[in-house]
Parts: C-alpha cells; structure tokens; sequence
C-alpha cells in the first residue's frame, strides 16, 4: 500500500494516541507476542499502516527499535517510506531471531534505489543465517536480473519456488522469467498458480491482466483489471491497463480520462509517455503529444517508433523544419523503415527540398530484406578505446567500442570485444545478442545465427526472434524462419512484428493466400501500415 506522507502522519498519530489509550504506560520488557503477531499478520496482507500501529505500541510499552527494526522498517517499506525505513533498518542491530529478515530488508532498499553491489551484500549476509528462505531467494533473483544476469535470475527463481511452492511472489516472478524466456502463453499457468494461493493478490492480478491484454485476451483482461481495481483501489497498474485497452478501442476521451487518475504515478514509465502522446494527438494536441514523444526520446532516442510518431506530430503542426531534424538522420540509415522515409519525404517536401523528398520516397517503395546496417557510436575511436579500457567488462563501455570498431572497418576485433563481454556476462541474453551482431558484421552468418540461437535459450522476446529471422532468411532458409516466426506467434499471438514478419515470410515463399489472411488480421486491428 503506497500512500501520501500526509497519510502516513496522521495515521502514526492515530496509532500512537490509540496505543496510549488502549495499552496505557509503558513496561519494560520484550516485545509482546499479541502485538509483533499482529503487526506481521498486516505485513503478510501488505498492509503497512496497519503492521506499524502495533510494533509503535510496543515500543510505548517497552520494546527497544532493536526489538522490532526488523518489522518496523518493512511496515515503513510497504507504505512507501523508503527514507524511514532505511533510517529505521540501517540505524542499529536486529534481534537474533529477525536478522535474516533484517538483512534481507536491507538489500531489498538498496535494490530498489539501484545499488546493486549493496543489495548483493545484505543478501550475502541475509543467505548465511537463513539459505533457505524463498523469498530472499525471490530478491536475489529480482538482483540478478536488474544486474543482467537473466540465467541466473531463472534458476534463483527455480529455487524459489522449490522452496516454497504457494509463495504468491515466487510464483509471480516465475511467470515474468517464463514470460520473458518462453513468451506470453507459457507464463499464465504461474500466474494462475499463484493466483490460486492469494486470489486478492494485486502484483498477480497486475501481471496476470498484463499478459492476458499482451496476447489480446481483452475481455478478460477487463474482468481481471477490475478485480484488481476492488481489491486495490486506485492501483496505477490496473488504471493504465484499463487505459490501453480503451485506447485500443479507439475510444481516446475515455483513456486520456482513465490516465489522468494515474496523477504523476507513471509520468517516468516509457510505455505510458508513449501512450500519452498517441492520446494527445488523437485528441487533435499534436503540441502536448510532441511533448510526450520528446520526453520519452530523451529516455531512449534509440525509440524509433517514439521517433516516428513525433515526427507525425511536427509535420501536423507544419513544422517542417523540426521535423527534418528529428527524422533526416535516421532515414539516412539503410535500415529505415518505410513510413519513417515517408514521414522524411514529407518533411523535406514542405521545406521545398524536392529532390531529397522524391529520394525518400523511392526507398519507400523499395520492400523486402535490408541490411543490417551498426548504429553509428557518435564518439571517435580512441576515446571510446579508452573508456572501454578502463571497464572492458561493463556493456557501457564495451557497446560504444564495439559499434566504433565495426564503423572503422575492425570486425574481427569488434568481434573479440564482444565475446570478452559475453564471457564476462553469460547470463545476460544481450551479451549473446551483441556477440551474434558482431559476427552478423563480420560476415560470419553461421557463427551470429549460433550466437542468436543461444540467446533465445535465455530470452526469446521480439529483439531475439528479429535477429534470428533476418539471419536465416540470409542464408537461405526461408521456411525454418518461418517455422521460427509462427513459433514465437503462439507464444505471443497478439504480436503486430511477428505478424508482419510472417506475412513478408509467406509471400517470399509465394503463398499469397497466406500473406493475405494475416495482412486481413492486421487491418482488422488497424496494423496494417507501417508503424
């Protein structure tokens, strides 16, 4: 339960004078068994208000901070407060019996600000007093996959629910690792499972509704977004989810409506700045919408959708000029896609640059496999040469390297920066994706296939199966890759990319009665131009 400090005040206030009128003075002694089981049977429904009520209480009746930091810093967690619980759980010792806990509370702060190396110390510490306790099993999965390490994460949360086969967060962060590995439809029974366990629980019920819209399952999508909202009134997840869906529907007030009650919950979160913008300027606010798309551009200027779409925005307002700025560059590429020549053309056009717009739209027309082509490192070579030499290991420095070295025409050596980074990190599907990309570059097609393949064994999501797809159509094998398209599809059925790839796939192999059927699905979504 998160809610606001003035919340949070006023109910410590209520807590105490009750305490005071109930309990009365204070008496030196332990923590009463009534109260703790009290306060950790609130902790259990998530209800951190309710857990701290009690634990201040015994605190008025004797009880030391060391006597309940332990339960006191997480009630202060589960309300939001993470400055009080750290104050409270990082401000002394813990009793012998809660240290475990204690530690992991500790960790799970610092995995939540981003200090990972902190985090992995408290869990170290949290591992050797209690090593089988599933849910800091569960936040040393959560640790490793914020660290990239995405096949370590898995079996931290195998081990989890080994451990603990009806902990509603095991099986939940199972069914996001399967999601992930496996796709869409082989994530739903987890979800259920622990559904099953803690019907009410809302991290469930948001990810459960999440996967179900994901795959297109909109009405039951709606009926689990609606129980979330009963059961966690005011629950962000479940008001963007109902947001989407209505946005989906072409229904744009109602979205915009629904978001708005979200207040700056989600005013960080990519997906919602996305979907803020689309709204805008669906509403006729191409400015407020430019806005949005400039934000999340900000975030990730790779965005090439984000991109695309601000592009729309500018050209609506004829602000031609800003338009060319943000589109030109990136239609340069080889690799653009082409609505965002289209848009290119457009822009080019109204500034009165004819032959730069009729050159855009002929690449427009031009369909089928394009190469590969590195995105540029915008930094020279030496430069990058040294930052990657200070942390060869770290894909901050290795990605810039690398892009710089395939720039300047060094791919093998490109190839073996890669591979020190995977070596480095063979848990992270990206490393492996990288590795495949640098020996894509190099001409090596058998090797990055081999590479990809590897990755997918990880992590088969859309960037995977693109890349695997590419490759094999490369090398000559049209139906294995798409034999590979339709097996991401019943995994991820919902998924316009894959759709759209299967459809090129099935005309290349002159199956117009296919292509057709599922170009008619697109347009019945309204997929059908490129986006």
């Amino acid at each position: 339960m998160t809610c606001s400090s003035s919340t949070i005040s006023i109910a410590r206030i209520a807590a105490a004078a009750l305490a005071a009128l109930v309990l009365g003075g204070p008496v030196r002694g332990d923590v009463p068994a009534g109260l703790l089981a009290k306060a950790r049977a609130a902790i259990a429904k998530r209800d951190g208000i309710a857990a701290e009520a009690p634990l201040r209480a015994a605190m008025r009746l004797g009880a030391s901070v060391d006597d309940v930091r332990a339960e006191l810093g997480e009630a202060l967690l589960l309300q939001g407060d993470r400055r009080e619980a750290r104050r409270v759980l990082f401000g002394g010792d813990f009793r012998p019996e809660s240290a475990a806990h204690g530690w992991q509370l500790r960790g799970r702060i610092e995995l939540i600000e981003g200090r990972l190396a902190a985090a992995g110390q408290a869990f170290d510490q949290s591992w050797g007093i209690a090593p089988d306790n599933a849910s800091l099993w569960v936040d040393i999965a959560r640790l490793r996959f914020s660290g990239g390490e995405q096949a370590q994460a898995i079996e931290a949360a195998e081990r989890a629910v080994k451990l603990d086969p009806k902990d509603p967060r095991a099986l939940e962060l199972r069914g996001l690792l399967v999601r992930e590995q496996f796709g869409l439809q082989a994530a739903l029974p987890w979800f259920e499972a622990g559904l099953r366990v803690a019907p009410d629980d809302a991290g469930l019920l948001g990810e459960y509704a999440a996967t179900l819209g994901d795959m297109g399952q909109y009405r039951a999508m709606l009926v689990v977004c609606r129980k979330l909202a009963k059961v966690d009134p005011g629950n962000v997840r479940a008001l963007y989810l109902q947001a989407v869906l209505a946005a989906r529907a072409g229904q744009t007030d109602l979205a915009r409506k629904i978001l708005l009650q979200t207040g700056t919950a989600l005013r960080d979160m990519p997906a919602a700045m996305l979907l803020n913008g689309i709204l805008e300027y669906r509403a006729g606010n191409a400015n407020l919408a430019v806005g949005h798309f400039d934000r999340l551009l900000r975030v990730q200027p790779d965005n090439l959708q984000a991109r695309m779409l601000m592009v729309r925005a500018l050209e609506r307002q004829g602000l031609h000029q800003q338009a060319s700025e943000i589109a030109a560059g990136w239609a340069r590429q080889s690799f653009a896609p082409p609505y965002l020549l289209a848009l290119a053309a457009d822009a080019e056009a109204g500034l009165g640059r004819k032959g730069t717009a009729a050159s855009f739209r002929e690449r427009a027309k031009v369909v089928g496999q394009r190469a590969a082509m590195p995105i540029g490192a915008g930094q020279p070579l030496p430069v990058l040469a040294l930052a990657y030499g200070d942390a060869p290991n770290f894909a901050a420095n290795a990605v810039p390297y690398i892009r710089g070295l395939i720039e300047s025409g060094n791919t093998a050596q490109a190839v073996g920066v890669a591979d020190r980074l995977r070596l480095a990190n063979p848990g992270a599907a990206e490393a492996w994706l990288l590795a495949g990309d640098a020996r894509l570059m190099s001409g090596d097609r058998a090797g990055a296939l081999d590479q990809y393949g590897r990755a997918a064994l990880i992590r088969f999501n859309l960037p995977t199966l693109q890349r695997i797809d590419h490759v094999m159509r490369l090398l000559g094998k049209p139906a294995e890759a798409n034999g590979m398209v339709a097996r991401y599809l019943r995994q991820n059925p919902a998924s316009p990319q894959a759709l759209k790839l299967l459809s090129a796939g099935r005309a290349a192999l002159g199956d117009g009665a296919g292509a057709g059927r599922i170009e008619s699905v697109l347009a019945e979504r309204g997929l059908r131009n490129p986006s």
